[in-house]
């Protein structure tokens, strides 16, 4: 290393040239990944649909630029820290390292771009998860097929023809003095001294600004950050898409596929899995095909069939806030009464699928229990619906269905998957009111509830599954202009609780979630006289009073039915289960006597005593770990006084309930060990 060179580490203006460097090629390479989703909205016009305005696009637009800052500041730290670093040692050197790396990035971005035209032509989408796949195809064929039918020669040349013109306009842009154009560098040299530290310290504050919205995606902190999955704010699917620049559309590939790839399932052989069809349903396993053993037929309908049916999902809504010994809190209050009311069923002994909200989605929607397949990546759940699905089953007894989600369409393919999996209709985000307020994951309930009270047809018998958004971090709902008085909630806590303002604002959160929810119902009512809504929390565990609660406290949520013919004696007495028994349920208490439909859980109204999901199992009486062989019952009442339960009885469930949803998701409807061999 020369002295000069060593000087550089105590001259001011090298750091200062290199950080006005830095901005430059990050405002390029952002203008550039701008301008390409601008010329892709233009392109592919025609995919979008007719109801898309002019405020859908600029959404689409700012939404997505957004977006790009985090990869354009990527961009940069790859172009720019290796010559940086190389220019430490020798300032020829840096340049060249600069030239070449900012010739490569231009040479990638714009094959990708040219290559995303004729992609979402023959996919619909960005990239995505398909592209991962390429390894699995006859990769010659595959080459062929770019070169026959997407003129690859072609459009490389021009892409690499583009990415020249871009590296060059890169380079000019860097040499261009904006302060001396734009005659602010005269004006602070008049100032003198205090001129030039003024200039230094706004660089310094742009830099800072731009270091945090890169560091937070498109934000300036992590409560409002934007990320793929919560990219899609437009009711438009093609616009949601275009949101995407293709490097994040990659990414968005590559962690669906590594979703994927460990959906691993679970290890049960075909004919174990036969002989725990068939025990469950009290048949002889002499049938390979599954549906012979989930095939249910109705005993007739509980109640006068229902206008329109309302699933509501509530995020975070756990069942302990409407025990007896929380009632103090008032954070459930809006449900409780509900409870209370002569037309409503609830059950406090039930299960989410999983612990996460998806795993509930797929859970509801496919009726499926959680056996460590992630659904929303596997190409089968966009082949057709699994035959144990809510959607098509609804459809039969003459309900249009749609999915109401108060986030974005792009969350966990939300929007594709339920489509896949029957459903009529999905409403995101971007059908929401336009006054919507809300956060990064969605808008606040009261706006999803008005969107469904306004959206829904009265002249249609209709099938409504609603999924809301508000009882979830990063809990930024104005609770104060709701009205949560917090001081009610904080008489209720326990006195090392009471200074804890974050739980505080959660259970305030509950609170706004459990008060809406009762408003909601209470409209339903009024306004459709002949509707049932349930409700069941899509899981727990995210927040308790106690620091260690017990498993019937951490994991359980509620399974409250409402609505015209209801009674509080609907459920057995005894009545326990999953999230997967909610179809079931629902269609034991409408449907006609010896419907047919499919189904791995079974009503809560007739015959279902045990619930059990990922990690635990529930009856009325008892609770404990599924995976502890063999399992040991825990009494919810400590006191005790209830009957002994079969241990063993509760062992097969769980293991059929499991091997069943793996299976069939899997391999299909046919038990046969060469189907195994045949995707491995």
């Amino acid at each position: 290393m020369t002295n000069s060179n060593k000087n550089q580490f105590k001259d001011w203006n090298n750091y200062y040239n290199l950080i006005i460097k830095g901005l430059k090629v990050f405002l390029f390479y952002l203008s550039v990944l701008s301008l390409c989703r601008v010329i892709f909205i233009g392109l592919l016009r025609d995919y979008m649909g007719a109801d898309a305005a002019s405020a859908d696009i600029w959404l689409a637009l700012f939404g997505g630029t957004r977006l790009s800052i985090q990869t354009a500041g990527l961009m940069t730290m790859v172009v720019g820290l290796p010559s940086a670093v190389a220019a430490v040692f020798s300032r020829k050197g840096g340049k060249i390292i600069f030239k070449a790396l900012s010739a490569a990035t231009a040479a990638v971005t714009m094959i990708l771009f040219f290559a995303s035209i004729p992609y979402y032509h023959q996919f619909h989408s960005r990239f995505h998860q398909m592209l991962f796949n390429t390894a699995n195809d006859d990769v010659y064929a595959l080459f062929v097929s770019l070169v026959q039918e997407f003129n690859l020669p072609l459009r490389l040349a021009g892409a690499l023809l583009v990415a020249f013109m871009v590296w060059w306009l890169l380079n000019k842009f860097i040499e261009l003095q904006f302060t001396e154009h734009l005659g602010i560098k005269g004006k602070l040299e008049s100032w003198g001294k205090a001129g030039v530290w003024a200039e230094k310290i706004l660089v310094i504050a742009v830099f800072y600004l731009v270091a945090r919205l890169v560091f937070f995606g498109g934000s300036l902190s992590w409560e409002n950050s934007v990320s793929w999955e919560n990219a899609g704010i437009t009711k438009d699917a093609f616009l949601n898409e275009a949101i995407l620049d293709d490097y994040q559309a990659i990414y968005r590939g590559y962690r669906m596929n590594g979703r994927l790839l460990s959906s691993e399932g679970l290890d049960f052989t075909p004919q174990q899995i036969q002989e725990l069809a068939a025990h469950m349903v009290g048949k002889n396993p002499d049938s390979n095909n599954l549906e012979d053993y989930i095939t249910r037929s109705a005993q007739g309908p509980q109640i006068e069939k229902p206008k329109h049916i309302f699933l509501m999902v509530s995020e975070s809504y756990a069942n302990w806030p409407l025990l007896d010994k929380y009632k103090n809190l008032h954070i459930a209050d809006g449900m409780r009464s509900v409870i209370k009311e002569q037309d409503t069923a609830y059950c406090p002994a039930f299960l989410p699928n999983g612990g996460s909200t998806v795993s509930a989605v797929t859970g509801i929607v496919t009726g499926l229990a959680d056996a460590n397949l992630y659904l929303t990546t596997m190409p089968e759940s966009f082949a057709a619906p699994y035959p144990t699905s809510i959607a098509p089953q609804m459809k039969e007894l003459g309900y249009d269905t749609t999915m109401w989600y108060a986030g974005p369409s792009t969350w966990e393919r939300i929007e594709p998957f339920v489509l896949a999996q029957g459903f009529d209709h999905f409403r995101g985000k971007g059908s929401m009111p336009q006054e919507a307020t809300g956060s990064v994951w969605g808008v606040d309930d009261e706006y999803l509830y008005q969107a469904v009270l306004e959206g829904v047809d009265p002249e249609k018998d209709s099938f409504n599954v609603i999924l809301n958004v508000s009882n979830h971090s990063p809990f930024n709902v104005d609770l104060k202009s709701k009205g949560f008085d917090s001081q009610q909630v904080i008489d209720g806590l326990p006195e090392e609780a009471k200074g804890d303002a974050e739980l505080i604002n959660q259970l305030g959160h509950f609170w706004y979630a459990d008060r809406e929810m009762a408003k909601f119902i209470k409209a339903i009512k009024e306004k459709y006289p002949d509707s049932l809504v349930l409700v069941v929390g899509d899981h727990a565990e995210r927040y308790n009073i106690d620091k260690t609660p017990n498993i019937y406290e951490r994991y359980g949520v509620p399974l409250i039915i409402t609505g015209k013919g209801v009674t509080q004696k609907l459920m057995i007495p005894k009545a326990a289960g999953s999230q997967i028994d909610i179809a079931p349920t629902i269609l034991e208490m409408i449907a006609p006597k010896g419907f047919k439909y499919m189904s791995i859980g079974s009503s809560l109204t007739r015959q279902n005593t045990m619930g059990v999901n990922y990690a635990v199992w529930f009856t009325r009486d008892y609770y404990g770990e599924a995976d502890i062989y063999p399992i040991q019952p825990i009494p919810i009442d400590a006191n005790g006084g209830a009957e002994p339960m079969d241990v063993l009885e509760m062992q097969i469930y769980c293991d059929t309930v499991r091997s069943i949803s793996w299976w069939l998701p899997k391999y299909g409807n046919i038990l046969d060990e060469s189907l195994m061999e045949a995707k491995k």
